[in-house]
């Protein structure tokens, strides 16, 4: 069997929010393709989890406890990845949380938190190691966007603008590093539902934030977790790692992002009434 072209093997691959979730399993995955991995977390319980696990894969592994929304202190971590593994080849912007509330109930430090983590992280991570990957002569720019980068939901405003951020600034710097003629691929994911902890987080979060949350929306939770997150994220890194290693531009995980996305550009201007109605019937 001929190797993949465009193989991960031995190559420098970051990865932030390997702590858990899908990126816990991209790290795990790469780790196995025989990649160097350089691994981050905001929390360093999981990180250090995913870091034993990938070294009993024989992985090298950097690690380091990295809150994405802090500007300067990324780009301080991609300096010192590069002065210890010499070289970057791909980045994976993967960490991210979930929100909730309508736009009238949600507090501005909310659209704050969820926009600094996962769009203003995303582009830390972008602008910090770009210039390595041009140097490195083969780089890779991944960003995890989500099926809402396509597809808005009510009460999901905050998550919803920051992932459809993320695909306008993965799309705008793959047309720029195109035009530039850069050794550069870039990827944007749309992940549809994977089985993380990332909304029960959210819940978890509302409630540390001092928001009430009532019986009916717990129950809501669990069964949105139930009905929707049902791909393993190991699958969801097979499926994203696999679309790197071909060089696509955009790859969707799972079939309910495939439906969706045809289901949006054939119908863009009516789609909200079909997702306010499927809403409906999920929180029967």
């Amino acid at each position: 069997m001929s190797k993949t072209v465009n193989s991960v093997a031995g190559k420098v691959c970051v990865v932030t929010g390997a702590g858990s979730g899908i990126g816990r399993a991209l790290a795990l995955e790469l780790a196995k393709r025989g990649a160097r991995l350089a691994l981050s977390d905001v929390g360093e319980a999981g990180l250090a989890e995913t870091v034993q696990r990938a070294r009993a894969l024989g992985a090298q592994v950097h690690t380091a406890r990295l809150d994405i929304s802090d500007r300067e202190a990324f780009f301080a971590y991609a300096r010192v990845v590069v002065d210890e593994l010499g070289v970057v080849h791909q980045v994976y912007n993967n960490a991210g949380v979930a929100s909730s509330g309508t736009v009238l109930t949600s507090d501005w430090s909310e659209y704050q938190r969820v926009l600094g983590i996962n769009l203003f992280g995303v582009i830390h991570g972008t602008q910090a190691f770009l210039p390595h990957l041009i140097a490195s002569g083969d780089g890779h720019v991944v960003n995890i966007s989500s099926l809402n980068g396509f597809m808005a939901q009510s009460g999901l405003s905050a998550y919803s603008a920051s992932k459809f951020g993320v695909r306008g600034f993965t799309e705008a710097l793959r047309a720029e590093v195109l035009a530039a003629g850069q050794p550069v691929g870039v990827t944007v994911v749309h992940p549809g539902g994977v089985r993380t902890s990332i909304a029960t987080s959210a819940l978890e979060h509302a409630k540390a934030s001092g928001h009430r949350v009532s019986a009916a929306e717990e129950a809501q939770q669990r069964r949105y977790n139930e009905k929707l997150l049902r791909m393993p994220p190991e699958q969801a890194a097979r499926i994203v790692v696999d679309g790197v290693e071909a060089g696509r531009p955009r790859v969707l995980v799972g079939r309910d992002a495939k439906l969706v996305d045809a289901v949006v550009r054939l119908v863009p201007a009516h789609y909200p009434a079909l997702v306010a109605r499927l809403a409906r019937r999920t929180s029967r």
